[in-house]
């Protein structure tokens, strides 16, 4: 089930909702029982060792469908 951050306009607080994605938009309360509170824009890092576009490295492999030459 998806997280989702807000953030109280009138007292401040930031916190988060497990909902499903059919309520996204449904309004919420904060944890103090304001109403006036905004969806915040959640941030996703992903890392790696790979980069994108990075040329295939020499060596190993014999070829074949999965790279490791058991299929010919």
């Amino acid at each position: 089930m998806p997280r989702y951050d807000y953030r109280c306009r009138s007292c401040g607080a930031t916190f988060e909702l497990n909902r499903p994605m059919s309520q996204a938009n449904a309004p919420a309360v904060c944890p103090a029982g304001h109403e006036d509170v905004t969806k915040l824009m959640s941030m996703v890092a992903v890392t790696g060792t790979g980069s994108a576009g990075a040329a295939p490295q020499a060596g190993g492999g014999g070829g074949g469908c999965c790279g490791g030459g058991c299929c010919g």
